[in-house]
C-alpha cells in the first residue's frame, strides 16, 4: 500500500465519522448531551494534566437558556409550530351527526 491512498483511506474515514458524529449529534441530542457532560466530568478532575483540563472544559454541553428559542423542550410550552401554509383565518371543521 502506497502513502497516496494510506492518506486518502484516513481523509475519508475522518469525513465519515465526522458526518456520523453530526448525524448522531442531530438525531440523539440529550444523549449526546449527557455523553459530552460524562466526559467532561471525567477529564476535568485535578489530577490530570492541564492540556486535558482544558479539554474537559472545552467538552461541556451547553446549557438551556429558558428561552423559547433554544429548542430545549424542557418546559413544554413552546408547543408545535403550525405549518407555513397555514391560515390564521381559517375555521377548523366541526362535524355534527345528522338530525332525523
Amino acid at each position: 500500500m502506497n502513502t497516496g491512498l494510506l492518506i486518502q483511506y484516513v481523509v475519508i474515514g475522518l469525513a465519515v465519522f465526522a458526518s456520523a458524529l453530526y448525524a448522531f449529534r442531530k438525531l440523539a441530542p440529550q444523549l449526546t448531551n449527557r455523553w459530552l457532560a460524562s466526559a467532561s466530568i471525567h477529564f476535568s478532575q485535578p489530577g490530570h494534566a492541564a492540556w486535558v483540563r482544558t479539554i474537559g472544559r472545552r467538552l461541556q454541553p451547553k446549557q438551556a437558556t429558558g428561552s423559547c428559542s433554544d429548542g430545549c423542550s424542557t418546559c413544554g410550552a413552546c408547543g408545535p409550530k403550525p405549518p407555513a401554509n397555514m391560515r390564521s383565518d381559517a375555521m377548523p371543521l366541526e362535524f355534527r351527526p345528522r338530525q332525523h
